[in-house]
């Protein structure tokens, strides 16, 4: 994606988003006077006691109609086209700015209808490019133009002409899982972070009062502690409703959420680890999560929680050509390494296969990493003075989404021997791998 002065072209044609959108801008104004309020409470409470019904009723009548005049006018200001190479989105009110995005650079184009808008039938598409810190969106479309644009605009990533991409629509979808609600709500309920957090909301403001007896230090500690408690239990519960994958040429389609509507796309060729976590509560039930490092992409997870039979065909899916071992075939490193981490070296692991790297860490909870050949961008060896001192070694992998997945505690020699060794299967596997494209068959 580029950024350039506008330029005038009339024979483009320049499409609006919907009318309804100018109601999300007009917010803006409100937003400024809310962040003010909280900036200074002391000030905010001093200018409240001094307001008459004449002052307010004069604010109302000034603070309104500009707040709708801005939202019509950044509506009305802003306009996207497609052309054969690119997307166009062109916004601002004063200072103008216009967004050039490479067709052939997306990598996923994802559907989000918040509460709001699925009552007034629209929706926003976020657009993950390759090299963009941030994604680009255009909110709001109508929710069949958004469907009809996303599908445009993936075939024209694909390669098709023009004139035939309007024509191909969106690509079918075939559902591989769905979790069900009650799976989803135990879950949560057996993860140490919530429990955490709870606790501490509980727990800690109690104590604050006792020590302090200022009900605006209890407030300011207690409200982002039950806020964090209800983000990771109630939020995530929401968030992750009816958590659907389906397998379409386009990719992994998942659709998400109780209130908020999500329909996000895990590019094909994009995955460049996949992580399997167990937590420890999950073990009994045979549960795992599943969570993905995706080139450029903000898409995190494939399932919240799924049974390890279920979730190991989908990673297949993900990663083609790859098993998931099993953690009986992983190697563990030597038992000099508990010299170096007591108790906990016994959660390390690791196994190279023809198609993968695979590490595993963790003595409670356990996580473990896989990294196709192919997507190794460079390997490292880093050894500490006390790794030294009993001959071990760590062994890094880093991947094309900016991460590292590390093999730990490995004896030194062994380690020397991985890192040529890695080096040399990462550049056959990408000799051999296939091209990312978009609906290859």
């Amino acid at each position: 994606m580029s950024e350039h002065p506008a330029l005038p072209e009339a024979a483009l044609p320049e499409r609006r988003l919907h009318p309804v959108t100018p109601l999300r801008r007009a917010w803006a104004p409100f937003a400024v006077i809310a962040g003010w309020a909280v900036h200074d409470p002391g000030q905010t409470q001093h200018q409240l006691e001094q307001l008459t019904t004449t002052t307010l009723l004069i604010a109302l009548a000034v603070v309104i109609p500009t707040a709708s005049l801005y939202g019509f006018l950044t509506w009305w200001y802003t306009h996207f086209a497609v052309t054969d190479s690119e997307l166009r989105i062109r916004t601002g009110l004063v200072f103008r700015r216009t967004a050039h995005i490479r067709l052939e650079r997306i990598q996923a184009i994802d559907v989000t209808r918040p509460l709001l808008a699925r009552i007034a039938g629209v929706a926003k598409l976020r657009l993950d490019v390759v090299g963009a810190g941030n994604k680009d969106e255009l909110a709001f479309l109508g929710e069949r133009d958004a469907r009809a644009l996303r599908a445009e605009l993936l075939a024209r990533a694909a390669g098709f002409a023009p004139e035939t991409a309007r024509e191909v629509g969106e690509a079918p979808a075939r559902e591989l899982l769905r979790t069900p609600p009650g799976v989803l709500a135990v879950s949560l309920l057996l993860t140490g972070a919530t429990w955490g957090t709870l606790t501490a909301a509980l727990v800690v403001p109690p104590l604050l009062w006792l020590a302090t007896h200022n009900v605006w230090t209890v407030l300011a500690t207690a409200l982002p502690l039950l806020g964090a408690a209800g983000a990771s239990s109630v939020g995530r519960f929401v968030a992750d409703y009816d958590w659907t994958v389906a397998e379409s040429p386009d990719g992994l389609r998942i659709d998400r959420g109780l209130l908020d509507r999500a329909h996000e796309t895990v590019p094909p060729g994009r995955v460049q680890s996949v992580r399997i976590v167990e937590p420890l509560l999950w073990r009994r039930r045979g549960w795992v999560r599943v969570e993905l490092d995706v080139a450029g992409s903000s898409n995190s997870v494939l399932l919240p929680v799924a049974p390890r039979e279920v979730a190991e065909p989908l990673v297949a899916r993900v990663l083609p050509g790859v098993t998931v071992p099993p953690y009986a075939a992983l190697s563990r490193p030597p038992r000099r390494a508990g010299r170096c981490v007591p108790l906990w070296w016994r959660g390390q692991g690791l196994l190279v296969t023809d198609a993968v790297f695979a590490a595993r860490h963790g003595l409670l909870s356990h996580s473990l990493a896989l990294v196709p050949h192919a997507k190794v961008q460079s390997v490292r060896l880093t050894q500490g003075p006390w790794q030294r001192l009993w001959r071990l070694a760590d062994v890094h992998v880093d991947t094309g989404a900016g991460n590292s997945v590390t093999a730990r505690l490995r004896d030194a020699q062994e380690a020397e021997l991985l890192l040529h060794g890695q080096a040399e299967r990462s550049r056959t596997g990408r000799r051999a791998a296939r091209p990312d494209r978009w609906m290859a068959s």
